[in-house]
């Protein structure tokens, strides 16, 4: 189904890790591999077995960015001026507001070099866990363009306007550690630990009480654009909504009875 992907599925269906597999190009991406992403991520989301997705890429790269024989060769053939806002309108936005509006969990496992929209496909995930010989760069400027990939909307609320500013602006890498220290990735990995460490993690997500965490996802978004006090009120009426799922039940009697929770994810 997808000829751009490569997907492993782990503990019984639970979680599904798609791996950009083009390692010739670095993994850059192109309209069928974007096309991919979106449609994998649309069908975990609908999935009720899956509760947690992950983004990562087969060879010594994470995400190079845009693929830009893809972008111009076609563009060219065609004579259509407008190829690059099309590419972002059809295929980047609707990626970001699949990723971004995901019911479950969704983990950037950035195994290499994530450059230009390879390093916003990472950011825009609900964290990143990252080898520490990886690296991340906003190098939309050294062609003269401008950070996409929802770049413009997540680099100032991540970083602050001064360094979101310096980083779009130069094209500065940031290793993995520098990444860490401004709070652009959770937890960086020696290349021997990456994997196990990571998948650890990426277990420990699958059998969280993920209505939960989409709830909290939910909660996060909107404080964005909240006041205070729409946000406390929004509190609320989303604790009320995870306290009537299975899953509040089974995490209250788990620790009254002193046991491991099995939660469901309803």
């Amino acid at each position: 189904m997808y000829t751009q992907l490569d997907i492993e599925t782990h503990f019984d269906g639970k979680l599904k890790i798609a791996y950009l597999n083009q390692p010739e190009t670095m993994n850059a991406l192109t309209k069928p591999s974007l096309s991919d992403l979106k449609d994998f991520v649309k069908e975990c989301n609908e999935d009720s077995t899956v509760r947690c997705i992950a983004i990562s890429g087969r060879g010594r790269a994470f995400c190079s960015g845009q693929n830009l024989d893809d972008a111009f060769v076609q563009g060219n053939e065609h004579h259509d001026h407008d190829i690059i806002r099309k590419i972002v309108v059809d295929y980047y936005n609707p990626l970001v507001t699949e990723i971004t509006h995901c019911k479950k969990p969704v983990v950037a496992l950035v195994n290499g070099p994530a450059v230009g929209a390879g390093a916003m496909l990472a950011l825009i995930c609900d964290f990143v866990l990252a080898v520490d010989k990886s690296y991340f760069a906003q190098a939309f400027s050294n062609i003269g363009l401008i950070p996409d990939t929802g770049g413009t909307y997540f680099l100032p609320k991540l970083l602050g306007r001064q360094l979101a500013n310096y980083l779009a602006f130069t094209g500065k890498k940031l290793s993995a550690e520098e990444s860490k220290s401004y709070g652009l990735v959770a937890e960086v990995f020696n290349e021997e630990e990456f994997a196990p460490k990571s998948m650890e993690i990426l277990e420990k997500m699958s059998n969280m009480p993920t209505a939960a965490l989409k709830l909290t996802k939910k909660a996060f978004a909107q404080s964005y654009h909240n006041t205070l006090k729409e946000q406390l009120e929004l509190e609320g009426d989303l604790q009320q909504e995870a306290a009537e799922t299975e899953d509040f039940i089974e995490g209250v009697n788990a620790f009254l009875q002193k046991r491991k929770p099995n939660y469901k994810g309803r």
